[in-house]
């Protein structure tokens, strides 16, 4: 196996400006930098990372720490959206991503922090969250530069990205009156979530500037179940809705089968709009009005944001667009 020792031999420098060159040093000489690159590349060296990592005192790794990463997960591919698009940056640097998850289980074991060194990474983007996670704190203020996802908290090595989800419900809440919608209901994620909170306040802003309040707010999970549970129930209690907006497209597509067990249809028994436009709300029937985020651009531009931290920039924030698709699950109050 090549060693720097032959690549210094063979360019006719000292072993210390190989490594040097080789870790990116500006202290090279650009002609001497290229030769031994080159020289490298020549003889198919292949840098040892772990030692490296020893020396550098860096992994050059960067980790996605996801909490809540089960099989219901796939239905929405949110996170590994999310993955995608930080994999996209940093496949353009020289740091390595890694996914790793986490639960209330273990968290009892161990701290953020050991879970971290455990890991071997320079930096973390965190996604999924609740607002009372035993390591939000940890997380805000520690030494390990992180960005979080969906989770507007800063500390002094965190920052985070995230899509206007008041603005975005907001525009929900436009459509719905725009088509001439009175009798509303919402059903919206966990009290955990901190997308939740912000897409109520979004949709009820709308409703209360045209005068009006919903009808009924009832907490699901994200998940399609509690979607079509939580529409069995408003329609049960608040037979007079006629339009419901659902904080998750998962949940919106649970509340189209259970409108379907009612024998009735969307959006000419119930106007439906839901949020996050995944994949599968173009496909079911109706093909769900929803507002779009950018998922994969989360995961970017956290990455983005991350690497920028590991080379001393400051914390800041990204917002990321959103756009309402209207799509065929709602329309104009007949």
């Amino acid at each position: 196996m090549t060693t720097i020792k032959d690549i210094a031999k063979t360019a006719g420098v000292s072993v210390t400006t190989v490594s040097r060159a080789l870790n990116g040093y500006s202290d090279v000489n650009e002609a001497t930098r290229k030769k031994i690159m080159e020289t490298a590349r020549q003889l198919n060296y292949a840098p040892n990372t772990i030692a490296r990592s020893l020396v550098m005192k860096k992994s050059k790794t960067i980790g996605l720490l996801v909490s809540g990463f089960i099989r219901e997960s796939v239905k929405d591919n949110f996170m590994l959206d999310v993955l995608s698009g930080a994999n996209d940056y940093i496949s353009n640097t020289d740091y390595d991503v890694i996914l790793f998850n986490t639960n209330s289980s273990k968290q009892r074991e161990k701290t953020y922090q050991q879970l971290c060194r455990e890991r071997q990474v320079d930096g973390v983007i965190i996604q999924g969250i609740k607002t009372d996670d035993p390591y939000l704190e940890e997380i805000v203020n520690g030494d390990t530069p992180c960005v979080l996802v969906d989770i507007p908290k800063m500390g002094t090595k965190t920052g985070y990205v995230m899509t206007d989800n008041v603005a975005g419900a907001y525009d929900a809440g436009k459509h719905f009156i725009d088509l001439g919608h009175e009798k509303i209901a919402m059903i919206n994620g966990h009290n955990q979530a901190f997308v939740s909170k912000e897409r109520l306040e979004g949709f009820e802003k709308a409703l209360s500037e045209s005068g009006l309040s919903l009808v009924e707010v009832m907490n699901g999970d994200f998940t399609e179940e509690s979607g079509r549970q939580c529409l069995h129930d408003l329609i049960q209690q608040h037979p007079e809705i006629t339009a419901v907006f659902c904080a998750s497209d998962l949940m919106a597509i649970g509340a189209l089968t259970a409108l379907k067990e009612l024998g009735k249809t969307s959006p000419d028994d119930l106007s439906i709009v839901g949020y996050d436009d995944i994949l599968l709300a173009r496909y079911v029937t109706p093909a769900l009005t929803t507002v779009s985020q950018d998922i994969h651009g989360l995961g970017y531009e956290a990455a983005k944001m991350l690497v920028g931290l590991l080379n001393d920039e400051k914390p800041d924030k990204t917002i990321i667009k959103h756009e309402l698709i209207i799509r065929d699950s709602s329309q104009r109050f007949q």
